[in-house]
């Protein structure tokens, strides 16, 4: 059984190069035209020149997503954006308009085409469709059984691609009219201002003004709200399920969250690999998984329709059970100091965890720190300040130092 790429969300440079030291085999991001994530920080042309070399340089990939529903006005600029992902080789792009991708056919020849979920892909047929039109793989949309990924699989030869973690969009496979309708901003075209988030409650037509709560609640009801996508205890079925890639969504997430999901599915598939028979999910995984901001979580539509409980009625707020406090950017071993850049406040005497993209992790207390002056310190409050830290064992750059919350 081939091993599936896992596949991992990459908003800005920092987040893909924590997303590909920490165990990614390949990134998806966006251009700062044509993607669906307009607010994710997203990369300049060059940054995405950039972003190509330091994958290839590691052996991994990196996919662009081109993905909107373009309007006449968003054509005459495509065939020049797509000639230049062409040009900096980047391993595949992703598209959900048949507009879009007889386009990248003709300008970026040498590109794989990966059909977006935005499309819809539900079926073997339509997958089948998009292959026969020279598509690369297709990502299946999230509305879906594990039955029905196996049955198209069965059926199809084309590479395929699903989600494995992070965020559900209430509407089908992301196309989504809320947002356009409430406040303007398009998410069909990367605006997305997430209202199915908000609070809403109940008001009838001859009474306006006045709110009822749709359940005993008098704060509203946050009733489009859904748990977050979570199979990796789940793992074995999904691999053999026989998909090509393991997706993780969230570009808009933070570096904590690229670093922590893509390890523990990481060491997951790999594990696997080493013993299907004997594989078992371990505890670690799981806290990892409870460490980084998210809602709670669900399985989605892969064992059967979402009810009730895979909704979050009550709260928009995200749950987390640690904080990154830092990033290590260089270590010295003759010293022991590490020079790290503050991301929250810490201060001497906390407890911090280490986590490490190859080295083992490890706990200490923080008992000596220095400002960029060579002054010591007890507190670093300062946002990305720069500090030294007495660190109890070896670590590498792109280290995260957290706390227990």
């Amino acid at each position: 059984m081939k091993k599936p790429e896992l596949l991992a969300p990459a908003g800005n440079m920092e987040k893909l190069k924590m997303a590909l030291l920490y165990g990614a085999d390949a990134v998806y991001l966006g251009g700062k035209a044509f993607g669906l994530r307009a607010f994710g920080g997203n990369f300049s042309r060059e940054e995405l020149g950039e972003a190509v070399a330091f994958a290839h340089n590691l052996g991994k990939k990196v996919y662009v997503t081109v993905n909107i529903f373009p309007h006449n006005s968003d054509i005459e600029a495509l065939p020049d954006y797509l000639g230049y992902l062409n040009s900096i080789r980047v391993d595949g792009i992703l598209v959900a308009d048949l507009g879009v991708f007889t386009l990248a056919k003709q300008f970026a020849p040498d590109v794989e085409l990966h059909i977006s979920t935005q499309a819809n892909n539900t079926n073997w047929a339509a997958v089948n469709a998009w292959a026969d039109m020279g598509a690369d793989r297709v990502v299946l949309a999230r509305e879906m059984s594990l039955k029905e990924v196996k049955e198209i699989r069965s059926k199809c030869s084309v590479e395929l691609e699903m989600f494995v973690h992070g965020a559900m969009c209430i509407s089908y496979s992301g196309r989504c009219l809320m947002s356009n309708y409430l406040t303007g901003r398009d998410a069909n075209r990367g605006s997305c201002a997430q209202p199915c988030r908000w609070n809403y409650a109940l008001m009838e037509e001859k009474r306006p003004g006045q709110y009822f709560p749709v359940l005993e609640d008098e704060r509203g009801t946050y009733i489009f709200n859904s748990k977050d996508m979570c199979l990796l205890p789940y793992l074995p079925d999904v691999i053999e399920s026989g998909v090509d890639s393991l997706k993780i969504e969230g570009r808009m997430k933070s570096v904590h969250y690229a670093a922590s999901v893509v390890k523990a599915y990481r060491e997951a598939i790999d594990s696997y690999f080493e013993n299907p028979e004997g594989f078992a999910v371990k505890k670690e995984w799981l806290e990892e998984l409870d460490k980084v901001s998210h809602r709670a979580y669900t399985t989605g539509f892969y064992y059967g329709r979402p009810t009730e409980k895979d909704q979050i009625y009550g709260t928009s707020s995200y749950i987390q059970t640690s904080d990154f406090v830092g990033l290590v950017l260089e270590y010295d071993e003759k010293t022991g100091f590490a020079t790290v850049e503050q991301r929250n406040n810490m201060k001497i005497g906390q407890e911090i965890e280490v986590f490490q993209p190859k080295l083992a992790g490890f706990r200490q207390v923080l008992s000596e720190m220095y400002n960029d002056e060579g002054e010591p310190i007890e507190v670093a409050p300062h946002p990305q300040q720069i500090v030294k830290i007495r660190m109890a064992q070896p670590v590498e750059p792109y280290a995260i130092l957290r706390r227990d919350i």
